[in-house]
């Protein structure tokens, strides 16, 4: 084995023998292999809820991979994002600037400057100014920027509190967890007993009843003590369709702040700003022409820049037409991931509280048949699989059977409104995953 990437998929290889499609793509999946040496590997997951679940369940396999690749054992230690010191600006392994996410690198313009000074106005007074703080805008555009912002300048001006920050997803599928191994109370410590509570993505709370009930009751508790309580959503709440009319109300009683796409100028001062920090020297005219081509999307705008820092450093001559060649790349790159058949069972898994083995299987349960039919419903709506081909997903259902769920849950659409916005909402979920 010559590289960490060879390693780790023959690690992954080996762990597929030992647990089902399901299990993997859900707990192995998104791990990382960041380092390798003294017989210690270290592996990285994005929240502490994910390594918890999978040191508990899943660590054996993972020692044992290791072990069958490498033919020594191997120490296996698991980082998150929450295990990441904060400083002002570091470099991966590329020499690429990794900047956090503060009040200083947020660049302000008329699209976000309400957004920007409500967000600044928490930071400085938590509990105090307006909570909850509801911040909408599309996916690109800096919601999660000022969320991480809120954090750091709290954390810093008071170290004493206690602050959580998570995206909807983790919320929902601790309480989920918690609900399944008996660990309510431990859960709610951990979110009803905090100084400031910043939940991201919320619109994926939408349907899933008794995780909103869940929230609505730590929504009150943080509320009536007078702590911080900070969201973000790509819609503001009256458009989530399934959104707890009680939890709506709350949303409402505090201040919605929506961030629109940046202009032109905006656009400018967010390019000059990143290349800035990355200690890049881009002319005017490369700037102009990037900000001209991208409007919608400060990801992208990022993207681009960082990309023709690498050719820079490959002594490519930063022109108009290079800078044409990282935008159409970049582009390309940012393309949104396809909506897959797990992705879609694992939405309706979450808004229904039917496990996704079960979904899959052929389990006739009341709860569990009409999860997959509403899974068919939306596979057939959304990627336009053929009735054979979505049958085939599910144990090898035949096209009638197929069919039959597609035609039964449009007539439950048809007839019952409620079921028909959270079916709605489930897709639009998906769609700006």
């Amino acid at each position: 084995m010559e590289s960490l990437t060879e390693v780790w998929a023959a690690v992954c290889a080996y762990c597929k023998t030992r647990v089902n499609e399901i299990t993997f793509n859900v707990w192995f999946k998104d791990l990382q292999l960041k380092g390798l040496e003294s017989g210690e590997a270290t592996l990285y997951i994005k929240t502490v809820f994910q390594r918890k679940v999978i040191l508990e369940n899943y660590k054996s396999i993972l020692d044992d991979a290791f072990q069958h690749v490498l033919q020594f054992p191997v120490h296996v230690r698991i980082i998150t994002d929450e295990d990441t010191p904060i400083t002002s600006i570091r470099y991966d392994a590329n020499g690429n600037a990794q900047y956090d996410y503060t009040f200083d690198t947020f660049i302000v313009g008329n699209s976000n400057r309400f957004a920007h000074a409500a967000a600044h106005d928490v930071a400085e007074n938590p509990g105090r100014s307006y909570n909850p703080l509801f911040i909408h805008g599309n996916s690109g555009l800096g919601k999660t920027h000022l969320l991480n912002a809120i954090y750091t300048r709290i954390h810093e001006k008071y170290p004493e509190k206690v602050l959580v920050s998570v995206s909807c997803e983790t919320f929902t599928n601790e309480f989920i967890y918690s609900l399944s191994h008996g660990t309510t109370s431990q859960f709610r410590d951990k979110y009803r007993k905090v100084d400031v509570l910043l939940i991201d993505d919320i619109q994926f709370i939408a349907g899933k009843d008794s995780t909103q009930e869940e929230f609505f009751n730590t929504f009150n508790t943080l509320y009536e003590a007078h702590k911080q309580i900070v969201i973000t959503s790509d819609r503001p709440p009256k458009d989530i369709a399934t959104l707890d009319e009680r939890l709506n109300s709350r949303f409402e009683q505090g201040l919605i702040a929506d961030i629109q796409p940046p202009e032109f100028e905006t656009r400018v001062g967010i390019i000059k700003r990143k290349a800035q920090l990355m200690h890049f020297d881009l002319s005017d005219d490369i700037i102009f022409f990037i900000a001209e081509q991208v409007k919608s999307n400060i990801r992208q705008l990022e993207g681009v820049v960082k990309k023709l820092l690498a050719l820079s450093r490959l002594n490519e001559n930063i022109t108009i037409a290079v800078a044409q060649g990282a935008i159409r790349d970049i582009r390309n790159d940012n393309q949104p991931e396809p909506v897959t058949v797990q992705k879609i069972v694992t939405e309706v898994s979450r808004t229904y509280s039917v496990p996704q083995e079960d979904i899959f299987s052929k389990k006739q349960d009341s709860p569990i048949s009409y999860a997959r039919q509403v899974s068919m419903y939306i596979i057939r709506e959304v990627t336009g699989m053929s009735y054979k081909a979505i049958g085939e997903e599910f144990e090898g259902k035949d096209h009638a059977t197929v069919l039959y769920s597609c035609k039964k849950i449009a007539k439950k659409i048809k007839e019952n409104p409620k079921e028909r916005d959270t079916i709605n909402d489930i897709i639009k979920n998906l769609e700006n995953a």
